[in-house]
């Protein structure tokens, strides 16, 4: 009985750290659709804003990194919004929507409406 009450709480730390990942994710998105760029690290060479923005993808990291274990241990399958996001990063060509409209995009497949 303990396992299963040790799973059972568990599953709802996961779902509570889903919940707080996806609102991190959206302040993000909120804030490059704004004209923050960086979140999708597409320009390398611009240190200036990945530093700016480096403590909100390490802490989106972390947290995606820990929900993974958590399913891991629950026998389910990666969380699929971290592993678009960390997908989503780095270099494009240069004909590639830029980062805020990608974001502006991200928050409609999310169904959020955009901050005005």
């Amino acid at each position: 009985m303990a396992r299963a009450d040790r799973l059972e709480r568990l599953d709802t730390r996961r779902v509570d750290l889903e919940a707080e990942y996806r609102e991190a994710l959206i302040a993000a998105l909120h804030s490059t659709a704004a004209g923050a760029w960086g979140l999708f690290d597409h320009n390398k060479k611009d240190k200036v804003a990945q530093a700016k923005v480096a403590p909100v993808v390490e802490a989106l990291c972390d947290m995606g990194g820990e929900i993974d274990a958590m399913r891991e241990q629950l026998g389910m399958e990666p969380f699929a919004l971290h592993a678009e996001f960390e997908a989503s990063r780095g270099p494009v060509a240069p004909s590639a929507a830029g980062e805020p409209k990608q974001a502006r995009a991200w928050l409609e497949r999310l169904g959020v409406t955009e901050k005005g």
